[in-house]
């Protein structure tokens, strides 16, 4: 159902009956929306308060919709933009799709030593927790209660915010808001009808306006920031994902085989599945909903995948590599799982300036 919800929400031409299913979600959406709107006036009036830690830069990094649109990339180069200016970086994440409860704050990483599997933490925070070493990775449901641990307890000076656009009980510095170049706002409908977690006036928030492109030319995504520039008036900025490389989540050796198969659980799979194809001869995919928490049974259907399709290398995402990589570990096989490196390029000091 999930994974129906989001192609839904997504599809350009939909069916007959799908637009019949968009029209009864639409009802559902409008307590949604109502809510959402009417928090947003409260914070905007100061009703409800924001509030943050004194001495310390306060960074959200989210967008308006459901869905993948680089944030994580995004966020682990901003973390260690600061780190290497010296600073006390700490990132603040929800824990989304983690066993651990999130009611008190978790210590991901002290910035030393990761002490959580991706099971336990999620895969997002694990992820960064893995590629910024010297940054603390906090989770709590509270950005604001695992804000004010990061400064007491580590003395962080800046503080990263991951999707937590919404999260306006932390106030922030910088709002910065990040948009995919091809999905953009979907059908632009609230949720359960479309991926908006609020309206467009939200973006009156945003400090920046970051347009993602995971497309390997920049001519339409440039185009998109221009029409985004105009209709929000704010900051706009691209910033492209691009393939590193992949490598073999057990020996870190580079992928060599030109033929292999894909999988990933991520918000927006088809932009990774492009760019496996465009490096390799994809010859089997398989697609699983967003933060999906893996099983055996799950992994050895992958192995068959790749087995029944002639070749011995799976490629995925490295997201997915921390959830799979200690229930592949049980498995003997010849099969191979690489994990497919993204990069975020973009001026990050400009971002960070603007506003």
């Amino acid at each position: 159902m999930k994974l129906f919800l989001s192609k839904l929400h997504y599809e350009k031409n939909p069916a007959i009956y799908k637009k019949v299913i968009i029209a009864g979600l639409s009802l559902c959406a409008v307590p949604y929306s109502v809510i959402t709107s009417v928090r947003n006036f409260l914070y905007d009036k100061n009703i409800m308060k924001s509030k943050k830690p004194e001495n310390a830069l306060v960074i959200s990094v989210g967008n308006l919709t459901t869905g993948g649109v680089g944030k994580t990339p995004f966020t682990a180069e901003i973390a260690n933009l600061y780190i290497s200016k010296g600073k006390k970086v700490a990132i603040l994440s929800r824990g989304y799709g983690g066993s651990l409860p999130n009611k008190d704050v978790n210590v991901i990483s002290d910035g030393k030593k990761i002490y959580f599997s991706a099971e336990q933490s999620g895969d997002e925070p694990f992820w960064l927790a893995s590629n910024c070493p010297s940054v603390v990775v906090l989770t709590c449901s509270s950005r604001v209660k695992s804000a004010e641990y990061a400064v007491k307890n580590f003395g962080c000076e800046v503080l990263i915010a991951d999707d937590a656009f919404q999260h306006r009980k932390l106030a922030r510095d910088k709002n910065l808001v990040l948009i995919d170049s091809k999905n953009k706002f979907g059908n632009g409908r609230h949720l359960p009808a479309g991926p908006l977690r609020e309206s467009f006036s939200g973006i009156n928030r945003a400090t920046a306006l970051v347009v993602t492109n995971k497309s390997l030319e920049d001519e339409n995504a440039l185009k998109y920031c221009d029409e985004v520039k105009s209709k929000f008036n704010k900051p706009v900025f691209l910033c492209k994902m691009l393939p590193d490389k992949a490598y073999d989540i057990r020996t870190s050796e580079p992928l060599q085989q030109a033929s292999v198969a894909s999988f990933c659980a991520i918000g927006q799979p088809l932009e990774f599945f492009n760019f496996v194809r465009n490096s390799y001869n994809v010859m089997a995919e398989k697609e699983f909903p967003d933060h999906y928490s893996y099983t055996e049974k799950d992994v050895e259907n992958l192995i068959k995948l790749a087995e029944e399709n002639g070749v011995n290398s799976l490629v995925t995402t490295e997201k997915d590599a921390v959830k799979i990589k200690d229930i592949f570990a049980k498995f003997k096989t010849t099969v191979r799982i690489y994990a497919l490196k993204l990069k975020a390029c973009a001026d990050f000091e400009d971002i960070l300036n603007a506003g």
